[in-house]
């Protein structure tokens, strides 16, 4: 192997590394963040196997480090949508692929973007991604799949619920099983007739 080869091979590493210790800053800072607001930096750094200079590093304040968290998790909502394919697959498999992807979110990514609502463009990216399950819902109810004459918007409230819900209560549940549950609540309630 050539000197370069081997240092790319190493810087390769290293940013695979890096990428590694952020994500688990990340995934780790959300859990422990919802569980506790007040969670410091050191805490979170010692539960992700990080050095807590390694998070300074990166983040200048706790400011910074819940900014990122909510960016990752706004993100993860959108590649969520993106791969539910709302606008193009069958309704009902889009409507349980959605579920499940969001399940996993939720419980990657705890924490509540409300937080966060007073910057400009997270508020733009929620409300965009609002929007598109909103229509997708619509798509549903014209398509036969949701019950027309709902109050309007009861749908758009629920769903959310229902997969918080899942996310939080039943943990012992994969996300597709989740997905499952939300979407028999949602099409078909808990009565028996």
């Amino acid at each position: 192997m050539s000197q370069a080869s081997h240092l790319a091979t190493r810087i390769s590493a290293v940013r695979a590394d890096a990428a590694r210790n952020l994500e688990a800053v990340l995934t780790t800072g959300a859990r422990m963040l919802a569980a506790d607001p007040g969670a410091s930096i050191a805490s979170i750094a010692a539960e992700a196997g990080v050095d807590r200079r390694t998070v300074y590093r990166r983040f200048a304040s706790r400011e910074d480090l819940l900014a990122a968290i909510y960016e990752a998790r706004l993100t993860a909502i959108e590649h969520a949508i993106e791969d539910a394919r709302l606008r193009e697959a069958p309704v009902a498999v889009a409507l349980h692929r959605y579920v499940e992807n969001i399940i996993t979110v939720n419980r990657t990514w705890p924490v509540d973007l409300a937080r966060m609502l007073t910057d400009h463009s997270v508020h733009a990216r929620r409300d965009a991604a609002v929007e598109e399950v909103d229509t997708f819902l619509r798509r549903a109810t014209d398509e036969g799949l949701l019950r027309s004459g709902l109050p309007q918007g009861w749908a758009s409230v629920l769903l959310p619920q229902l997969m918080h819900l899942v996310s939080r209560q039943l943990p012992e549940l994969s996300a597709g099983q989740g997905a499952d549950v939300v979407v028999d609540t949602l099409l078909n309630g808990l009565g028996t007739s």
